[in-house]
């Protein structure tokens, strides 16, 4: 049974439904969504044990189908990708990476593992030139010049995160081993079969439900800009010499054709957490994508400290940001990865829960962190209940 409702008027008004019991997460939604110092386009979606019981939207031209830049998101139908190839038998975890991509090993690279590339451990975060925007939206092209790159940090010995690059690092080993794209693999297992919205490579046809992504707009006083001097490092992983502001990288039309496994997918709330509700199982009645090993191998911490990058606490597992600390209603299991904007996706296997909330417009500082813990408490609590 569900609620069908609609909350507030004009830009800032709620659409969508809830199952019977979930009430208060469409509330906690429309309470997210009165708060944003300008209307932002915004889905929040979330499936149990494979059943979508959270699908509601809000903002300026904004519906369940549309269709936004989701950054970092990315990542994780990257490493899903991974993980599956994996559990496959085809990828090894602890094998150089220079033994399947030999031009890799040049520079200091030649003992770095594919597990240590998924942990964010490798020290080759871009090159010293830097990619312009053009370069960014292109894995192979990023692949053959960080081939090249000494790394910033012996591999190894720390972490910082490869906020544009790791998935042309990674889906550079999965193209030299299986002889087929990142990109690819994920289109024939995962999106096609289960029909998620959820693209590494957006097809033209599409473009007409592509929502732009737009700034912070900050209010009378703040600034968008963090005070924060950019380090050198923080320079050449996100590339700020020619993208000063990231929120214009997936309305390239080449960034999103090209489908950047780093930062490059656009999807809906709908498509994202389909497709985490796929990997954990139930989704149209068929079984879990990764098994329960798999998922315990690649949600667990590799990665815990200071970020060298961006010099901030952070802990990482294979290819997934570890959320438990971050969002304390979770517990340990939890798989998933945020974007710039302020998105966030993830799979609870113990709760059968799959989590996507997706939003148009940059937020400001840690606005998005704190929208968030108010969603996932609440959907949390509605799960807690039993219902649904």
């Amino acid at each position: 049974m569900t609620s069908d409702h609609r909350t507030g008027e004009g830009e800032r008004s709620v659409h969508g439904h809830v199952h019977a019991g979930f009430e208060g997460v469409r509330e906690a939604f429309a309470q997210v969504v009165r708060e944003q110092p300008q209307p932002t386009g915004q889905q929040l979606a979330v499936y149990r044990k494979g059943v979508r019981l959270v699908d509601l939207w809000a903002g300026p031209e904004v519906d369940g189908d549309t269709l936004t830049g989701v950054f970092s998101v990315s990542k994780g139908a990257a490493h899903l990708v991974v993980a599956m190839l994996v559990q496959d038998g085809v990828l090894d975890l602890d094998r150089a990476v220079c033994a399947d991509w030999p031009e890799f090993g040049q520079s200091g690279k030649d003992r770095i593992t594919l597990r240590q590339l998924l942990a964010h451990q490798a020290g080759v975060v871009g090159v010293d030139e830097v990619f312009t925007i053009e370069e960014l939206a292109d894995d192979r092209l990023m692949a053959e010049r960080l081939a090249a790159q000494a790394p910033y940090w012996t591999p190894g010995t720390a972490f910082g995160y490869h906020g544009l690059v790791i998935a042309a690092l990674t889906g550079e080993v999965v193209r030299r081993v299986t002889g087929r794209s990142l990109q690819d693999w994920w289109e024939h297992r995962v999106r096609r079969p289960y029909d998620v919205d959820f693209y590494l490579g957006l097809p033209e046809e599409l473009e007409p439900r592509y929502l732009p992504v737009q700034p912070a707009v900050p209010e009378p006083g703040e600034s968008a800009q963090s005070p924060q001097e950019v380090g050198r490092l923080l320079e050449i992983a996100f590339s700020t010499t020619y993208m000063p502001d990231l929120s214009v990288f997936p309305n390239f039309r080449r960034t999103r054709s090209l489908g950047q496994g780093s930062a490059g997918g656009v999807a809906s709330a709908r498509g994202v957490a389909g497709a985490y509700a796929a990997v954990i199982g139930g989704l149209d009645g068929r079984p879990a994508l990764l098994t329960s090993d798999t998922m315990e191998t690649f949600s667990r911490i590799h990665s815990e400290g200071i970020d060298v990058v961006g010099g901030v606490e952070s802990r990482f597992a294979l290819g997934f940001q570890v959320l438990d600390d971050r969002y304390k209603a979770l517990g340990p299991d939890a798989f998933g990865h945020g974007g710039a904007a302020g998105a966030m996706a993830f799979a609870s296997p113990r709760h059968g829960l799959a989590y996507a909330y997706v939003r148009n417009r940059f937020a400001l500082g840690d606005s998005a962190d704190r929208e968030n813990t108010l969603l996932i408490e609440e959907v949390m609590r509605s799960a807690a209940r039993g219902k649904g």
